[in-house]
């Protein structure tokens, strides 16, 4: 439990840190603070659904998944589902993650994006806003089908046979 609590309660602070600022300097869909011009820039956005904001409008659905699912990874976690090193880093960086946006819709009623990069490319022309705990679950996500392809599968026994 400290792995995991070494992960996340960091990750969570620097996520709401951040927001936090966001939410005290910059004004709700208005303001753009640019850091690289016509590429990056801070904002200040407001997503009540899912990534790309998807489902929009469904923050109570969203409290109660995200809920759920943080409870079933600490208690996967907790009785050593994870045993690789990627899917034990993924699980702490998906738990800071989740608790970040979860954290955000109990405060602010939506969650705070406020990273955004025009990557000029068709599609992602900006890629749409998001935030540290965005980032997080990302990452988790990558770390988890990378923990899947480096799994080493048990022989089978007709293999063992031959």
């Amino acid at each position: 439990m400290k792995f995991l609590a070494s992960i996340a309660l960091p990750l969570y602070a620097l996520d709401q840190a951040t927001k936090w600022w966001i939410v005290q300097h910059l004004e709700l869909y208005t303001e753009r603070r640019t850091i690289i011009p016509n590429f990056f820039d801070l904002v200040y956005f407001s997503n009540t659904g899912a990534a790309f904001s998807a489902f929009t409008g469904k923050n109570t659905f969203f409290i109660v998944l995200s809920t759920v699912a943080l409870i079933g990874l600490v208690v996967f976690y907790l009785r050593g589902a994870f045993k690789d090193r990627p899917s034990r880093w993924a699980v702490g960086l998906l738990c800071a993650g989740i608790l970040g946006n979860l954290t955000d819709r109990f405060v602010h009623g939506h969650v705070v994006d406020f990273l955004l990069f025009n990557l000029h490319v068709r599609f992602a022309d900006p890629w749409p806003a998001f935030n540290v705990a965005d980032s997080c679950i990302c990452t988790a996500t990558g770390l988890f089908i990378l923990a899947a392809i480096l799994e080493r599968k048990p022989a089978s026994s007709a293999a063992a046979k031959e």
